[in-house]
């Protein structure tokens, strides 16, 4: 590293802070930006600061938003009486990758967490009840992962919401496609039986 140029090294160093990314990685990004025209790296540079002042929480289901509305939020053409729970906008991201789910979303923004001193009142539980109440929302699926957290807080969840005049679902889990029984631990095959369909002949 003693070889680069002090500017360079402080490059590869910010870079290597990223998630994912090694030394090596790190100094080819630095090597690339190099070679670009000082008006890319500046077009890049205010890109970047522009998407850090934009993006804020959507301030109905707190997914990332450049406005008042993420774009699920604000599509007519979206379920509005269709809420999925998840953790995090990760994992909204990854739902909506499957191209299958129509409805809305509510971030958490992470898990009940006893050991980290995580408790309901951390997370945007309130705000979930709040829509409940005051949208015309016909079923919550909870899709929070199934770790011991993720089920604590779906529990969690389902008592709360059982008297209201919802559906309350739970995603089924279980065997990936492509997995091995064999290799799958007792949880992930307890979900995957409960979360068991019935076969049709047509």
């Amino acid at each position: 590293m003693n070889a680069y140029p002090r500017s360079l090294r402080e490059v590869i160093n910010l870079l290597k802070n990223m998630p994912g990314l090694g030394e090596k990685s790190a100094t080819r990004i630095a090597f690339h930006l190099l070679r670009m025209d000082e008006k890319d790296v500046r077009n890049f540079c205010d890109t970047l600061l522009q998407m850090k002042r934009l993006i804020s929480p959507c301030k109905k289901c707190f997914h990332l938003a450049d406005g008042d509305l993420c774009s699920i939020c604000s599509d007519p053409n979206r379920n509005s009486s269709l809420v999925c729970v998840v953790e995090t906008t990760s994992d909204l991201i990854s739902i909506e990758a499957a191209g299958i789910f129509n409805g809305k979303y509510h971030v958490l923004g992470g898990v009940i967490n006893p050991m980290e001193n995580v408790t309901s009142n951390d997370i945007r539980i309130r705000e979930l009840l709040d829509r409940v109440d005051e949208e015309e929302v016909k079923e919550v699926v909870i899709a929070t992962n199934p770790t011991p957290e993720g089920e604590a807080t779906a529990h969690y969840l389902f008592e709360l919401l059982k008297d209201k005049p919802i559906q309350v679902t739970r995603i089924a889990l279980g065997i990936p496609m492509g997995g091995d029984i064999k290799y799958a631990d007792p949880v992930t095959i307890k979900f995957a039986l409960e979360g068991r369909k019935r076969i049709s002949g047509d």
